[in-house]
């Protein structure tokens, strides 16, 4: 388990813990965190699981893979350097302390 931190676009932050194997869109829905929208339900479908990940984690977390780098080119303002789908992240206890940012919007 890993307590992860969400913030939404309006600086509020929500933490909370989130079971290992689920994905961090997982742990959201799970806990009414408002600004992820998730209408795939996580198939990498859409980009409205789009977050800005905290700079110190950026390079902590997997890679993404040539699915998910496609489907953020249809994200709201996507940042390469730090955008993900929280749908492609599955959450492990080397995830502690994982910030994620909200974008303004999810389109």
């Amino acid at each position: 388990m890993a307590k992860i931190t969400y913030i939404e676009h309006n600086g509020t932050e929500h933490v909370v813990e989130v079971a290992n194997g689920l994905t961090v869109m997982e742990g959201a829905r799970d806990n009414n965190i408002p600004g992820i929208e998730a209408d795939c339900g996580g198939a990498c479908a859409c980009s409205t699981c789009h977050v800005y990940v905290h700079p110190d984690w950026a390079e902590k977390l997997p890679k993404m893979d040539a699915m998910e780098e496609d489907m953020l080119d249809f994200a709201f303002e996507p940042d390469m350097s730090r955008s993900r789908l929280t749908c492609q992240i599955k959450v492990t206890d080397a995830m502690e302390g994982l910030v994620v940012q909200m974008p303004e919007k999810q389109i």
